[in-house]
C-alpha cells in the first residue's frame, strides 16, 4: 500500500496544484461566488464520502423544521437523471434524484427538497417555487464554491482524520488539508459512544483548529431493525441478537466497517456482502443474495442491510424477489458528545447562526 501511494503520489501533486489554483480564483474574487441574505448551511468534507453527510443533514432538519421553513439542496449523486429535479411524491426513488435524497425526502415529506449539481440554480429554481423559505441546507457541497456559505460545517471521521490523509489518488482528498481552513465549525463523526477528555484533546491537537472554528463530536445511534416489507413482523433487535439469529448483512456504503463491526459483536454469525458506494443493485444480485440466503444452516436467519441501501431496493423487479424473504435496514441516528469545555452546544451553535438572520423565536 505504502508503495502504491509512493507511486500515485505525482499524479497527487498534479491534482493538488490544479485544485489549488481553482481555490485561488475562489478566494481572490476571479472566480464569482454567489451570496444570499438568508442563512445558507453547507455541509462536506474534504475526502471521497464515508463521515456521516447524509446522517447529519437529517439532524440539522430534525432541529430546524419545527420553527423555520426548510430546503435542501443535494447534488443527487448516482441518479439516473440531470439537471434540476424537485423532489415530490411521484419522483421520491433512488433513479430520479438519488439514494439519498430519496431517503431525506421519505422521512421528511413536509420539507422542500431538489437536486441539481449546479448548486446556484438549484437554490434559486427552489426559491423561485418556495419564496417563503427561510433556511437552505446544501448537502455535500463543501467544494461547491459558486455559492458562499453562511455556514460551512466539514465532517471528518474520527477513524479517518482529513489531517492524516493525502490528496487523491494516492489518497482519498478532494483538495488540500488547508481546504479545512473555509470551516466554521469542524464535526469529527463515528466518535466512539464514550470519548474521553484525552481523547478529545488528542484530536484537537492533530486538527489544530483555527481561532474562528468549533470543533464537535459526534457518533451514531442504530435504531431497531426495520422491515422492508410489511408481512414481517417489527421486534427490536435485541430480540434478534438475544435469539442468536444469523444475519447476512450487505451493504453499499463508503464505509461500512462501523456497522460491520456492531453487528458482528452482537450477532450469532454474520455473512458480509460488500457492493460499491451508492451500487444500484441488479436483479441477478438480488436473486444470488436470495440464494446465498436460503443455504444458510439455520431456521432463525434475516437479511439486513442500510436505510441508504433500501432506497436502492424499492424497484418492482427487486422487490418481487425479495418480497417473501426477512429483508430488514437498520436506521441510525445522530448524537453529539456534550463537554463542560465546549463554549456552546452544536444544537445552539446551529440556532444562533440562524437567528443572526430571523431573532429568537
Amino acid at each position: 500500500m505504502k508503495l502504491l501511494r509512493l507511486f500515485l503520489l505525482p499524479f497527487s501533486v498534479i491534482y493538488g496544484m490544479v485544485i489549488s489554483v481553482r481555490n485561488f480564483l475562489f478566494d481572490k474574487g476571479l472566480l464569482k461566488q454567489q451570496s444570499y441574505n438568508f442563512p445558507v448551511i453547507v455541509l462536506g468534507n474534504l475526502c471521497i464520502g464515508g463521515t456521516g453527510k447524509t446522517p447529519h443533514t437529517e439532524y440539522l432538519i430534525k432541529l430546524l423544521k419545527n420553527s423555520y421553513k426548510i430546503a435542501v439542496v443535494s447534488r443527487g449523486y448516482g441518479r439516473k437523471t440531470s439537471d434540476y429535479i424537485l423532489a415530490t411524491s411521484e419522483n421520491t426513488n433512488s433513479l430520479f434524484i438519488g439514494d439519498e435524497p430519496a431517503q431525506i425526502k421519505n422521512k421528511f415529506p413536509e420539507i422542500t427538497l431538489a437536486v441539481d449539481a449546479k448548486r446556484v440554480e438549484g437554490i434559486n429554481k427552489t426559491l423561485s417555487q418556495f419564496p417563503e423559505t427561510e433556511v437552505f441546507i446544501l448537502d455535500d457541497a463543501f467544494q461547491h464554491r459558486y455559492v458562499k456559505p453562511g455556514l460551512a460545517l466539514l465532517l471528518t471521521s474520527y477513524e479517518n482524520l482529513y489531517c492524516d490523509d493525502y490528496l487523491l489518488p494516492s489518497g482519498n482528498l478532494r483538495e488540500c488539508k488547508s481546504g479545512a481552513n473555509r470551516a466554521d465549525a469542524i464535526i469529527v463523526t463515528k466518535c466512539p459512544s464514550i470519548l474521553s477528555p484525552l481523547d478529545r484533546r488528542f484530536i484537537l491537537d492533530k486538527i489544530k483548529p483555527k481561532y474562528h472554528q468549533k470543533v464537535f463530536f459526534s457518533y451514531m445511534k442504530y435504531g431497531n431493525f426495520i422491515p422492508i416489507n410489511a408481512t414481517q413482523a417489527l421486534f427490536s433487535k435485541e430480540y434478534y441478537f438475544q435469539r442468536n439469529y444469523s444475519i447476512l448483512l450487505f451493504t453499499g456504503i463508503a464505509n461500512p466497517e462501523p456497522l460491520e463491526y456492531y453487528i458482528e459483536s452482537n450477532a450469532k454469525k454474520v455473512y458480509k456482502h460488500r457492493f460499491a458506494d451508492h451500487h444500484y443493485f441488479t436483479v441477478s444480485e438480488i436473486q444470488r443474495i436470495k440464494e446465498f440466503f436460503q443455504e444458510i444452516p439455520s431456521e432463525n436467519k434475516i437479511i439486513l442491510t442500510t436505510e441508504k441501501d433500501k432506497m436502492r431496493l424499492m424497484l418492482p423487479e427487486i422487490q418481487n424477489i425479495i418480497a417473501e424473504l426477512p429483508v430488514f435496514y437498520l436506521p441510525l441516528e445522530i448524537c453529539f458528545h456534550e463537554s463542560k469545555q465546549d463554549e456552546v452546544s452544536f444544537d445552539q451553535f446551529i440556532k444562533n447562526y440562524v437567528a443572526t438572520y430571523y431573532g429568537n423565536r
